[in-house]
């Protein structure tokens, strides 16, 4: 089992539904890569250095800011371009790099369904970890069946960071993680269900996938806009990171 193995998709459309908004919306998708698994506890250990109690655990208990970090780090390790440059805790993806990186939310979607239009790529109990098997931590990588695109553990076992906002008009800097996780009913663990968090919030069903490929672009690709995530902010654009929304 490799797990730093990638595995290249082929462009395609994929259709959004964000249930908060009742929105839909299709994005067409250039290829890219996605990672055959969630980036494991062994991974983590490889390229920084910390301890890893149970090697072939997803990462878990992972904040944004630092699943990004992981990102940089693990492109330095293999002599890659990182994907993204800081100031503070104000995040630049370079949409031209060839570096690892977190995949958009269009990217994740896309991979996760593999041609289905259905909630889930096959039965939960053959796909998933999920709290129908009454598991009290995530479980090893790759237990489970794999989707038609060859991924593991899509749905289930840890919720996975993206790069995009949730909703930048209603929870400021809260960025998507999708997927379901060890402790989730099945309503939860569907190929369409976002969720999110802020960047520095850390829960341990909450891990990350690795995703490459750069795109001429300047402020937008693969259904992410920097543009869009300004006007959809409103009043000139989200609040100063680490803002909390009430109610």
């Amino acid at each position: 089992m490799d797990l730093w193995e990638m595995r290249r998709l082929d462009g395609g459309a994929v259709t959004l539904h964000d249930a908060r908004r009742n929105e839909h919306r299709t994005v067409q998708l250039e290829s890219y890569e996605m990672g055959v698994f969630a980036v494991t506890q062994e991974q983590f250990a490889e390229v920084l250095g910390v301890p890893a109690t149970h090697p072939r655990r997803p990462a878990s208990d992972l904040s944004w800011l630092r699943a990004i970090r992981f990102c940089n780090a693990a492109s330095e390790w293999e002599g890659l371009d990182p994907a993204y440059s800081f100031d503070g805790e104000d995040v630049t993806w370079h949409l031209d790099s060839d570096g690892y990186r977190l995949p958009t939310e269009a990217e994740w979607e896309f991979a996760c369904r593999a041609g289905s239009v259905a909630p889930h790529y096959g039965p939960l109990a053959d796909v998933a970890w999920t709290g129908a098997d009454g598991v009290p931590t995530p479980q090893d990588v790759g237990l489970r069946l794999p989707n038609l695109n060859g991924l593991f553990d899509m749905l289930g076992n840890v919720w996975e960071w993206c790069w995009d906002l949730l909703d930048p008009a209603r929870y400021d800097d809260y960025r998507v993680f999708r997927g379901g996780g060890f402790a989730d009913d099945a309503w939860s663990v569907r190929a369409s269900v976002r969720r999110g968090g802020a960047p520095r919030m850390h829960h341990e069903d909450v891990g990350m996938r690795l995703a490459r490929g750069g795109f001429d672009a300047v402020d937008a690709a693969q259904g992410w806009s920097a543009t869009v995530d300004v006007e959809r902010g409103g009043r000139g654009g989200a609040r100063p990171l680490g803002w909390t929304p009430r109610g």
